[in-house]
């Protein structure tokens, strides 16, 4: 199996405060992991830290076998093989639909317009959002300017979809339709790792499961065994008080 990314040793402090502690894990082309744990875990910020929105004070983050926090490595053209979804969607209000899933190809991948618009139309399609190219993001539900985000992280053709809670801003019933439209997407092949706290999601969808319990990794597994039978008290524990 290729491994696309391993993260090795990270560590992150803020301060004094020490949000990750001697990070190990892999994610192999084609899978799927999704991130478990609860508030203040270190999840969200091991996801900025994998695409240097933060950066990491030690360890290594290898990409395709290569230690992108080299210097002499151009983390742009890093960040072009990683879609990122955020927790609050992060939509250009002042872009329809359409164009905010061109913009970034455009400027970023120097695509031409016309290319552009047709891979846009392409996975605005995927999501089933291409209805709505003409839309602005204040007319959309949070559901749809979700599914409209994840289609413009995807237009990029990344090598690696990361999403970071990418329900927990949704109302309950937009929470279904986002799910779907990743379910969907896992199907096909495509490389995710997702920070989630939906249990269901990640019982059915993921290949392997990590769990973090303050800044470390406390037990990996496949969804069968971090579900039905964990190894660690603490995990046992979270899963209790979660389900």
């Amino acid at each position: 199996m290729e491994k696309i990314l391993d993260i090795r040793h990270l560590s992150k402090s803020f301060g004094t405060h020490e949000v990750l502690r001697d990070i190990n894990f892999s994610v192999n082309r084609g899978e799927v992991v999704c991130i478990i744990g609860s508030s203040g875990s270190g999840k969200s910020t091991l996801l900025r830290c994998v695409n240097l929105l933060e950066k990491p004070n030690g360890g290594e983050i290898l990409y395709k076998g290569e230690n992108i926090l080299d210097d002499n490595h151009d983390i742009y053209e890093y960040r072009t093989k990683l879609g990122m979804v955020f927790q609050q969607f992060n939509l250009f209000n002042n872009h329809n639909v359409l164009n905010n899933c061109i913009v970034g190809q455009m400027k970023v991948l120097k695509g031409s317009k016309e290319e552009s618009e047709n891979i846009a139309m392409k996975y605005l399609n995927v999501v089933g959002m291409d209805q709505y190219i003409n839309a602005k993001p204040k007319q959309l539900s949070g559901g749809q300017k979700q599914r409209v985000a994840i289609a413009r992280a995807l237009s990029m053709e990344p090598d690696v979809m990361l999403f970071d809670e990418p329900t927990s801003a949704l109302d309950p019933e937009m929470v279904g339709e986002v799910l779907k439209v990743m379910k969907e997407l896992a199907e096909t092949g495509l490389t995710m790792l997702v920070v989630t706290h939906e249990m269901e999601f990640a019982r059915e969808v993921a290949d392997r499961v990590v769990f973090m319990d303050r800044g470390i990794i406390a037990e990996e597994g496949s969804p069968e065994q971090i579900f039905n039978n964990p190894v660690k008290e603490r995990t046992r524990e979270f899963l209790r008080r979660i389900l």
